[in-house]
């Protein structure tokens, strides 16, 4: 488990210094065994800018805690929990940024944003001439069983993308760099679409 651990450390690292973290936002995931299934998520609450040794802890299918602790799981466990159970995903990611609130909230009423002829699209695997990125935006429910069970009907692959309205984005797969790579492609994506559309409005 030590060696998860420092991965999951190292990836939290990264993203802390792009200061994705606004606030404690934002939650990490990383699967130590498959059966039982269990995996280290981040704790509720801490600075993710620092590192500690109260920064993650173990939790089950169920996503509570497999030993006795003080900490607290992180709210959005639960979203992990259907990762793991419905993929072979290693790793998932899940952060709060301006462009992929701004992105939700423009295409919200869609339920999608969609990419088309995008270089970065690859990072999903998606390597046709004319190959199309649709990812999912859904409510942000503040009930977590809900807001599971509905982002449960878009977990259907071993990586992915799921965007909660003015919420953050969860990505997945199978490794801590591929859930990386999807991330940060996501989020270049999000940026491109918005500097895009702001150069629209300003031309036409």
């Amino acid at each position: 488990m030590k060696e998860k651990w420092k991965e999951l450390a190292d990836v939290k690292d990264e993203l802390a210094e792009r200061d994705w973290f606004m606030g404690t936002s934002g939650n990490l995931a990383i699967k130590v065994s498959e059966n039982p299934l269990q995996f280290l998520v981040t704790a509720s609450g801490k600075d993710k800018r620092k590192r500690t040794d109260e920064d993650f802890l173990l939790v089950d299918e169920f996503g509570g805690a497999v030993r006795e602790t003080h900490l607290k799981p992180s709210a959005e466990t639960l979203l992990h929990v259907e990762i793991y159970r419905k993929t072979n995903a290693g790793c998932s990611l899940h952060v709060h940024t301006i462009d992929n609130n701004v992105i939700s909230e423009v295409y919200g009423d869609l339920g999608q944003v969609t990419f088309r002829g995008q270089e970065l699209i690859k990072a999903f695997d998606l390597w046709e001439e004319d190959a199309e990125l649709i990812i999912p935006i859904i409510p942000n429910y503040a009930h977590i069983p809900t807001l599971a069970e509905t982002f449960s009907k878009h977990v259907l692959h071993d990586k992915g993308a799921v965007l909660i309205r003015n919420h953050g984005i969860t990505v997945w797969g199978r490794t801590a760099f591929e859930a990386k790579k999807i991330l940060e492609a996501s989020e270049f994506l999000f940026r491109y679409q918005l500097r895009l559309l702001e150069y629209k409005s300003k031309v036409f």
